[in-house]
């Protein structure tokens, strides 16, 4: 039988960072990608890939809700916060002097800007003197009372509809729309390095901002999406949600007017929020209410590779609530069910299992596998930020200055309580295994979902299966190479040939942090499955499989150290006690630090704010003791899942 392995008994963290990065003869069976641009070859080019970090949802001024909230800075600045450099956030001084400014902790190594397609062209027009409409009553609205007249302009793309002063047929806003796009492209080609260094990779993008209205109009649906694209061959103008007003149309443009025009344009399509989509988000129906064909679901599946699992606005593994029996879904669960829940207080509802967590998809995708013979919710997972102020990859708890939301604490410089909304956090992190940093490369892993999330920290992290792994595949030196050689990567389906159950290899090392801020150790590695029983019910299971969950680690919460030992590293051979080759199934891994401070309790701690004196605190300082704000986390990664099915 094989046995668990675990790395802190039989393999120190040098040996697991070797078998991670280093590059050993053999290849994986999908190194190869088509080159689509030209550009130097870069020096270093790993056969055996190595994890690459990025955030791939960033707003800048260009996207009116961030302009709303004072944010100036550009997609230029975005690009040069995610390499390191130190840019401005708000609150700004008279005349937009600087007052208060962001570094990153550890730069990143890609990036994409994704400033919403919808009033790209409107909100140009209404900041341009001379330009038509800039006398309208809906634009001298927007640049006086900005934050309620910019509700109106976003309610109405959420409708998809143009405001008047667009004009009839909506063009003067489409050519107006042409300025802010061609900005979003000359940032990205002057942030990405061409030269054999690789350095960092920047890719053209936007978000399409979709929604729905319920409840007699009163509750919006979240169906945003992110479109990232290959390269710099792209569409003369985003596809927006006012011209593409549903997901599949959105894919049909795409289809359309890139991946099957001249040239070599392409482009995944990356669903964020389904945490708050009402469970709309991953619909098995049309907008129309037919049944999704084979068509429908090969679309979805071409271009949908990826699903943001977690960001600024929550996490969307899976849920928690009376009758969960995984209790670590309950990690950045927002409170209430909806945008307009967020807004309004009468409007609030709380998150229901049906909202269209992951975990939930996943198995439905099982089920269309079956039906249809296509699994249209084959997806891998990403983090990203969702930032409103440029922060590209601003993960940090420690210094967490908010990423847009309507905290008060951006109102002046020296504010108490919080720069953001408690139930909101700072978001995650794309993970990419690629060959080389390029984007060819690396919009190759997404394609084929080599991919994971993290909720912050830079964990390093594989997961491989088969059916033929050794039991001490763990304390071999050539643990990547026999991974690919003999099995799969995240994202992938597996492949059977003895009959056996799958085994599968996963590894985990910590994040090493840096110098001011140590990373924390780890506290066990997990694998959840999902499957398909004989009678067609779906079934889930969470297996501890590294680690121990009883380890004793905690945090002071005066100080924020961390208290008790972890593992610098992790890996184990797990075999599936429970499989059955004639039930379809999937299987990720979930990898998880030991507690930590979440960002709330840091902030509270800087001002010195005592919950055991509630008269002396003011509105904004008693933020820090409201019972429903968690004080500490678990910071976490998930990897892709891998699929399995049965033979025919």
């Amino acid at each position: 039988m094989f046995q668990q392995q675990t790395s802190t008994l039989l393999m120190t963290a040098a040996t697991l960072w070797a078998i991670s990065s280093t590059a050993i003869a053999a290849t994986p069976s999908s190194t190869s990608y088509n080159i689509t641009e030209e550009r130097e070859p870069c020096t270093t080019h790993d056969p055996l890939r190595k994890a690459y970090f990025g955030d791939l949802h960033v707003h800048t001024s260009i996207s009116l809700d961030a302009a709303m909230q004072n944010t100036i800075t550009t997609p230029q600045d975005a690009y040069r916060y995610a390499k390191g450099e130190t840019i401005s956030i708000p609150p700004y001084g008279e005349n937009n002097a600087v007052l208060k400014t962001a570094t990153i902790d550890r730069p990143l190594d890609f990036a994409a800007i994704t400033d919403h397609a919808e009033v790209l062209g409107e909100e140009r027009l209404c900041s341009t003197p001379g330009s038509e409409g800039y006398w309208s009553l809906a634009c001298m609205g927007l640049r006086w009372v900005p934050r309620w007249a910019g509700i109106y302009f976003l309610h109405n793309a959420s409708s998809a509809k143009r405001l008047g002063f667009c004009g009839e047929d909506g063009s003067l806003c489409r050519n107006a729309a042409l300025g802010p796009w061609q900005e979003t492209q000359q940032a990205a080609e002057s942030a990405y390095d061409r030269s054999s260094g690789c350095e960092f990779t920047s890719f053209v993008a936007y978000e399409w901002t979709g929604a729905k209205f319920t409840d007699n109009g009163q509750t919006i649906a979240n169906l945003h999406r992110n479109v990232i694209f290959k390269n710099a061959e792209v569409p003369g103008l985003p596809g927006s949600f006012i011209e593409e007003s549903t997901a599949p149309a959105l894919w049909q443009h795409l289809q359309t007017d890139c991946s099957e025009a001249e040239g070599n344009c392409d482009a995944v399509v990356i669903p964020h929020n389904a945490n708050i989509s009402l469970g709309l988000m991953f619909q098995d129906v049309l907008p129309d209410g037919r049944q999704i064909t084979v068509d429908d679901a090969k679309r979805r599946q071409r271009y949908e590779t990826l699903v943001e699992l977690i960001q600024h606005k929550g996490a969307s593994e899976c849920y928690f609530g009376p009758n969960t029996t995984d209790e670590l879904c309950d990690f950045e669960q927002l409170p209430w069910n909806s945008f307009s829940g967020n807004t309004f207080d009468y409007l609030a509802e709380p998150i229901q299992p049906n909202a269209g967590f992951a975990r939930e998809v996943l198995k439905n995708g099982l089920l269309q596998q079956q039906r249809l013979g296509v699994n249209p919710f084959k997806f891998g997972f990403i983090g990203s930020t969702d930032t409103h102020r440029a922060m590209a990859g601003g993960v940090s708890e420690r210094d967490f200055p908010g990423h847009g939301g309507a905290g008060n604490a951006g109102a002046a410089v020296d504010a108490q309580g919080l720069p953001d909304e408690w139930e909101f956090n700072p978001g995650g992190l794309t993970v990419l295994y690629a060959e080389e940093n390029s984007r060819d490369s690396l919009f190759a892993a997404m394609q084929r979902r080599e991919a994971y999330a993290t909720s912050g920290p830079r964990m390093n992290v594989r997961f491989f299966a088969s059916d033929n792994f050794a039991e001490n595949l763990c304390e071999q030196t050539d643990f990547v190479e026999q991974g690919y050689a003999q099995g799969v990567p995240m994202g992938a389906d597996m492949q059977l040939n003895t009959g056996q159950a799958p085994v599968f290899a996963v590894s985990a090392l910590k994040d090493p942090g840096t110098i001011n801020a140590p990373g924390v150790d780890l506290q066990r590695i997990q694998i959840i499955k999902g499957w398909i029983d004989d009678q067609g019910q779906t079934h889930e299971q969470v297996f501890d499989v590294a680690g121990n969950p009883n380890n004793g680690a905690s945090v002071d919460l005066n100080t924020c150290q961390t208290k008790g030992a972890g593992a610098k590293s992790l890996c184990t051979v797990w075999k599936d006690p429970g499989f059955d080759e004639q039930q379809s199934a999937f299987y990720y891994a979930r990898v998880l630090e030991n507690p930590s401070c979440r960002w709330n309790t840091y902030i509270c701690n800087q001002q010195k704010v005592d919950c055991a004196n509630p008269d002396a605190l003011n509105a904004q300082q008693a933020q820090c003791c409201q019972a429903e704000m968690k004080k500490t986390i678990q910071e976490r990664a998930w990897t892709s899942p891998i699929w399995y099915s049965p033979k025919p």
